[in-house]
This record gives C-alpha cells, structure tokens and sequence, in this order.
C-alpha cells in the first residue's frame, strides 16, 4: 500500500514536471516497446490491449532464425520458401496478426545462427555463408509481405521495417569480436557484420523495395581490447569498421544508447577516455557523436533507437533510479530524440519488469507483479 501511494504521489511529480514539453514533440518520431518475454510469449489477449492502451506505434521482437526458439527448426531443403516443412512461424504469425488488430506496427530483428549454417559455432557466431541468411530472410519478408497466403486462406500480415542482428559489437551477440591476423589483432566483428547486413538488405530489398532495413544495432559500449576475456568494440569504431568492410543499402543506422551508471541522467556526457581522449561509449548524453559521424560516413541516413530505459529501484537496488526519475528521464530522451531531424524512433526496453532480480531487466512500466510505475502514464502521453 505504502508504494502504491508513493507511486501515485511520483507521478503527479512527473506529469508536473514534464507535462508542458509533451506537446512539442516531433510529429514524425515514433514510440515502441520491446519486450520478446511479454509481446512473443505471453497473453496476447492481456498484452496487446495494453499497448493499445498505451498508445505504442511500433513493437520491436527478435525474428530467431535458428537456436530453440528458432523458426528454422532444422535445416530447410528450401530455404527461400516461406512454406518449407522445416519452418514454424507460428509464434510471428500471432504476433503480427494481434500486431495489426491493435494499430501497432512490427518490427522484427532477425538473429540466431542456426547450427547447421555455422558448424554448430553458436548461435550469437556468423553464419559461414551469408547466402544461408539472405534464403532465411527472403523466406521471411514474403511471408510478411502481404500478399502471402495461409492455408485457411487468411492473409500473414505485413512486416515493412527489418534489423539486421542485435548489438554485433558485444560478444554476448556477436562472436568473435577480434582475431588473431600475425601479429596483429582484426576486427573480425564489422566484417562479418558487414555481410550479414548486406545479406539483409538484399533479401529484404529483393521482395519489396520500400521495406525498411536498420543496421548497426550497437550497443553504447566496448573496450576495444582484442585478446582480454570479454573483448567488446566501442560503436564508433565499429561504425567505421563496418563502413571499411562494404555495410551498404540500408536505412537506417540503429544503435542503443543507455546509461552507464544510475548517477547518469539523459544529458550526462559518459566519462572520457584513456589520458583524457573522448569518451568511446555513445549514450544520450553524447548523441551527437554518433549523427555527426554517421553524417561523415553515409550521409543523410536515419536513425532508430530500438533499445532505451532506465531501470528502477525498486526492484533493483544496484542500477536502477526511482520510479520517478525513470518517468523523467524517459520524458528527457524522447525530447531530445524528438528534437533531432535524423531519428524516426524510440523504443522502450521492456513493458514489464522481469522477475529476475538481478540477472533480469527492470526498465519496465509496470513492476513484475503488474503494478504501474509513473513511467506507464509517461509513455501513454508521448507522441501526443
């Protein structure tokens, strides 16, 4: 009870502070959520209503191509074919078809090397030929280019915006990050990147032109240090890295830009780096690094924060911020990213805390048992 009235009180707090910047948004950027835990595999009967409610414009979910939740449930004799035995899309065709009954538009990140297509390296390691992703990702855009038919006769639905990979310059997705040429260490990340963003683009191009493709995807973060335990590649030397290695075609540029630390608010520049360089890690406090050297790189291409939040505490006790910093914060961001002309959206991480404590995320709206952090009413007002 004593939360609940501290939640109430926080949000008045925050709709106070935040309510007279809400109307100045850009019309054009757009709000979503991802959470694979609540939009792929829970009630969708619950959860769609909920983001209906929310006014959510965009869902983002993992497209796994193989590993247990993996579409491709062993390898196809016909990879380019949407109807191949060896596939099962039901989880994405309820997900696109709740997508669609509640206005909400899909947005899908493929990811997951099947074992087959890589000599059993792992799911977060390249494929060996990218010509195995461009047959699973062509398989996919025409099941959900709208024209494609199920047996009962119903159409599948539409998909028009695709991402290529999750964080490929973090070893937890993308393996390995470097190798061992002679004497010196190559990125070998960017450019086995690189080919699977090509891969990608191709598939998705090759069905219908005026589907979307983000790449880059990166995480915020990374060491730059080949040869140590967790060797990670900071996202502007990966951006240039896979430039260098012929990323093409696509879009938009996507890229995560959390926090570092629960004292950092949206504004908060990361800490330099080594001997007082620049800081290698691109959050919001930074932003700019990252569209001034896309710029450079591409041009005029768009950006999609497809990852953003702040966790709260409670529940976690380490990284998060109250629940009314987190409404604030995620008012702060979208005024920034609203403000910018290059950025089409941002996308909350996580409807709903997930339970585990710790090893979990709790950057959601609502806390684990369901109940609403000032957060929740935030979000339902952005866009607006």
């Amino acid at each position: 009870m004593r939360r609940a009235v501290a939640i109430v009180a926080a949000a008045a707090l925050v709709a106070a502070l935040v309510g007279a910047s809400t109307a100045e948004a850009s019309k054009f950027i757009q709000k979503g959520i991802n959470d694979d835990a609540q939009i792929l595999y829970g009630n969708p009967d619950k959860v769609f209503p909920s983001l209906a409610l929310l006014g959510t414009q965009v869902i983002r979910v993992n497209l796994w191509w193989g590993g247990p939740n993996g579409v491709a449930r062993r390898k196809p004799q016909n990879a380019a074919n949407p109807a191949d035995p060896a596939y099962d899309w039901a989880t994405y065709d309820r997900t696109v078809r709740y997508a669609y009954a509640y206005k909400t538009a899909p947005i899908f990140t493929v990811i997951g090397t099947p074992s087959w297509a890589n000599a059993s390296a792992g799911w977060n390691a390249a494929p060996t030929n990218p010509a195995d992703l461009q047959a699973f990702m062509t398989a996919a855009a025409r099941r959900y280019s709208g024209k494609y038919k199920l047996p009962d006769g119903t159409g599948a639905g539409v998909v028009r915006k695709w991402i290529a990979w999750n964080e490929p310059n973090n070893p937890v997705f993308l393996k390995p990050q470097y190798v061992r040429s002679g004497s010196k260490w190559v990125m070998q990340s960017a450019k086995d990147y690189a080919r699977m963003c090509n891969a990608v683009v191709k598939a998705v191009k090759a069905v219908a032109a005026a589907n979307k493709v983000a790449c880059g995807v990166t995480s915020p973060r990374g060491n730059n240090q080949p040869g140590t335990i967790r060797s990670s590649v900071s996202p502007l030397a990966f951006l240039r890295a896979m430039k260098l290695a012929g990323a093409k075609g696509f879009d938009a540029y996507a890229h995560h830009p959390y926090y570092g630390y629960p004292t950092e608010t949206p504004t908060t520049e990361p800490p330099p780096g080594k001997r007082g360089a620049p800081p290698t890690a691109v959050t919001l406090g930074n932003f700019e690094m990252l569209t001034k050297e896309l710029a450079r790189l591409y041009g005029n291409m768009r950006i999609w924060v497809t990852e953003y939040g702040y966790q709260t505490n409670p529940p976690d006790r380490f990284f998060g911020v109250p629940p009314a910093k987190q409404a604030l914060y995620m008012q702060q961001a979208w005024n920034k990213l609203a403000a910018s002309p290059s950025v089409d959206m941002m996308i909350w991480f996580l409807l709903k805390d997930e339970s585990r404590v710790g090893a979990g995320w709790q950057s959601g709206l609502f806390f684990a048992d369901g109940t609403r952090k000032p957060s929740r009413e935030v979000f339902e007002r952005l866009a607006r």
